[in-house]
Parts: structure tokens; sequence; C-alpha cells
């Protein structure tokens, strides 16, 4: 079953909370989680900021218990009453053991009410076990407490931790990569495709076959005669039909995977509509040829610490005395985690190259003779043949997630934040994370506040683009 609600941390939070909370010294330690909340229908909390709190400053700090000292309490509320920010008390289990113990829920019975005297109407408690595992849950204004269905956290490594396996003294063990297992927790996660064209439409076909229990398509355009030979689940009706790419590919998942598992939303990503389809997602797939479109994916990630993967091709050409030539045909898939180097600080967009994709739009007359907007750079293809590449890239960009999500590489997956390949060279190159400058993101952990992305054509209608 989809989670009804959701703890997202970021891997550089996550991080630091664990080297915080397990110093080494066998004994409980705290911190304080500020949470920015996302629109429903499902609850998800994105961790804004984090609040590490002295180890001498807990009165008590044994090993299966500490005291919360009050002035880090009202520091908490200090930082989140503007912006009604959900406070998640979090502390470490040095024993391990991945449940809330009895003297836990004393201490949520002196805390949380004070939290709600001060402001709100959803707080909560969380535990982290030495492995890193997290489970939280929320409690609402009358203090009864809900467990959150699932904690995410995208570093390096993808986790995902279940609010029901809260009777079990340590985590579920993560399924094997490839076995049903996978499938069987894919189930539970949402996918969302951004653009559900030649390598979208892969990618989405590769996430409803591999199990995800929800595929959130996102496209405005419509299936044409050209695109036929590339776009998988589309016909010749649909092209005469001028039907809506996700329509078409929406009916086509529920044929063999039945209804409610493609969700088609036909917007442009760069609508409030669809940023908030997106955020409801797990995980992130861009298939776009446009760098605005790649730009707002970039924001969505950061805002909603979900991991991203960008996948793009191209295929140079040359000048020869016979005409044409191939120079290469390549592909590329970036690893984006959140706090991060995002696609921007990768330069896979720059300032300049979004202002001239805009020129472009807004006045094409002047770009007449540019020939850069296709996958043929230099060469005008109105159907190119290119389905080969885009499955190439494609299985790579959802093999990317896979070893994130379930690792089996021989190597640390920070070694491959970005994958390229040349098919004319049979070659591959990998970059390591650490490999891109990170500037820093206003974006991060900025949730649902508005306006949304910090961008003032996503506010929300009549707020006039204030916070």
């Amino acid at each position: 079953m989809i989670p009804r609600s959701t703890l997202s941390i970021a891997g550089v939070q996550h991080g630091r909370l664990h080297d915080h909370l397990f110093p080494g010294d066998g004994r409980e330690a705290a911190a304080i989680l500020l949470c920015a909340p996302t629109p429903g229908p499902r609850f998800k909390l994105v961790v804004r900021d984090v609040l590490l709190v002295p180890h001498a400053e807990c009165a008590r700090r044994e090993r299966d218990a500490i005291t919360w000292p009050g002035i880090y309490l009202e520091q908490a509320i200090d930082r989140g009453e503007s912006e009604a920010l959900a406070i998640v008390l979090l502390h470490s289990h040095p024993g391990g053991l991945f449940a809330f113990s009895e003297i836990d829920d004393a201490s949520d019975r002196v805390t949380i009410p004070a939290l709600f005297q001060a402001y709100g109407e959803q707080h909560g408690s969380a535990i982290m076990t030495p492995d890193g595992a997290v489970r939280a849950r929320l409690y609402a204004s009358d203090l009864v407490a809900a467990p959150v269905d699932l904690v995410t956290c995208a570093g390096d490594d993808i986790a995902f931790w279940w609010g029901d396996a809260a009777f079990c003294a340590a985590p579920i063990d993560k399924p094997v990569a490839f076995t049903g297992a996978m499938t069987a927790e894919l189930g539970r996660l949402h996918a969302v495709v951004i653009g559900v064209s030649g390598t979208g439409s892969i990618q989405a076909e590769q996430a409803a076959r591999l199990g995800f229990g929800r595929v959130t398509l996102i496209d405005f355009d419509r299936v044409e005669h050209k695109n036929l030979n590339r776009i998988l689940n589309t016909t010749i009706a649909d092209a005469q039909a001028a039907r809506l790419k996700v329509d078409a590919f929406a009916d086509a998942v529920t044929a063999y995977r039945g209804s409610g598992v493609a969700l088609p939303c036909a917007e442009s990503i760069n609508t409030r509509d669809a940023v908030l389809a997106a955020a409801q997602g797990d995980v992130l797939f861009c298939c776009v040829d446009s760098l605005d479109a790649r730009h707002i994916a970039d924001l969505i990630a950061a805002a909603f610490l979900l991991p991203l993967f960008d996948v793009g091709v191209v295929i140079p050409v040359r000048k020869t005395l016979h005409g044409l030539a191939i120079a290469d045909a390549v592909g590329r898939i970036d690893y984006v985690q959140p706090g991060g180097a995002t696609l921007g600080d990768r330069q896979v967009y720059t300032p300049e190259s979004l202002r001239a994709e805009y020129l472009r739009r807004a006045a094409p007359a002047a770009h007449a003779q540019e020939l850069d907007a296709g996958y043929i750079k230099g060469a005008v293809e109105e159907a190119p043949a290119v389905i080969t590449l885009n499955m190439r890239a494609a299985s790579a960009c959802m093999t990317e997630f896979i070893a994130r999500a379930y690792p089996f590489r021989l190597e640390p997956n920070r070694g491959y934040a970005r994958t390229m390949f040349s098919l004319a060279a049979c070659d591959e190159d990998h970059f390591r994370e650490d490999s891109f400058a990170k500037a820093r993101n206003p974006a991060f952990a900025r949730g649902a506040r508005e306006p949304l992305l910090g961008l003032p054509a996503l506010a929300k209608p009549n707020t006039g683009g204030t916070t």
C-alpha cells in the first residue's frame, strides 16, 4: 500500500545527525528536526533544519534514557513558529531497538504537550538506531500518536524505512536488487516521470513493469505521427486523434497493471499543478528536452528532498566533403541527491543557456538558423531514428536508481554521480559527487512554502507570491 505519511531526510542531514547521535559513548543523544509540510493527498514532511542538542546540556544521558533540555525546545519553537513547521524530537537508541520504548512514551507525554502549547497542529518524535535507520511518529493536538508510514533518506544510497516494522528489534532487511522482494517494495513507492516522449516513455515503461505502485506521468504534449517511431505504447489511432501522450501511455499501463497505477498529469512541469503532483512522489525521473524543465525538476528535488535521475542523449554531427556524418552518439545520466550538486552546479544548464532557450521560444524568427533543439545537433530531423540510443540511456538511468535503492555495485555509489557513455568510442566515464562544485541552494528543503519553489509564477492564486 502506498504510504499515507512520509518523513523525508536528505543524506547530508542524515550524516550530521548520525555523527551527533552516536558519539561512541554508548549513551542516548538528541536532536530536533524542523519539518516543512507538503500538501496531500499524502502527508509529507521534509526536514528543513536540524538542531543538534549538545550532549552536555542533557541532564540525563543513559543507554536507554535521555532528558530534553527545555532551552532547546524553546529554540526549536522560536525557529519553527513563523512558518508553522512541525517539530520532531529525535534521539538515538544505542542498543539498536527499532521501536519506541515505554521510557520514550513517558518522555513524549512531557515534551510533546509543550510544543502544542506554543503552536501547530502536528508534532512528533523519532528514534535512530546505530545503522542509521529512523522510525517516526506524529501526534495530533489531541496527543494521540500515529506512526509515520515511511521515512526516506536520499544520499549516496537511497533508504526506505517502513513504519509497519514497528514490532521488530531491527529494520526489515533491505530487499536484494532484481528480486521479487524488490518488486514488492517498489509496489509501495511512487515514481514520477517528467516528460513521456522518447526516453521518458521508456523510463515510464520500466517503472510500471518493475512494479512501482504509482507512476505519475507529466507531459503536456500530444502524440504525432512523426514520433510514433520512438514513443512506446502509442499508436496510429493516438496520432490521428492527437491524444495527450500521458493519456495514451496511462491507458497502456492500465491494460497490464490495472487501474490506479498510472496517473496522467497533462501539464507542463513549470505549472503549479504539475509541481504539486511531482512532490507526491518518492523518486523523480527527468526525461525532457528543455533546459527550463530540467531547472524546475532540479528545484522540485531540492525543495521536497527527492532523489532525481536526469537522462539526456545527443547525436552531434560533423561536416565532410560528402555531407554530414555522425560524430558521436552520447548519453548522460545524472543522479542528484538533495543537498548535493544540482544539475545547475553540473552545468547541465546555466543562466545564459536558460535565457537563450527562452529567446528561442519567445522570438523563434530571430533564431531560425539555430539547429540545436533536437536530437541530432546540426541537422533537422522530424522523426529521428533514435529509439536504440534512448533505450540504452533510459535503461542506464533506471539501473542507476536500482543501484542506489538496492546497492549491488562493487564500489561505493558516491563515485557514480554522473555517467557518460559514447557509442562511437565504445566508452563510458563516471564522475564522483565530489567532482562538482556545489553552490548554496535556496530551494533546499523549502517544501511547499509560498511562492512554490521560490518562483512568483508558481505562487498560490491570490497570495501575490507572499510567504
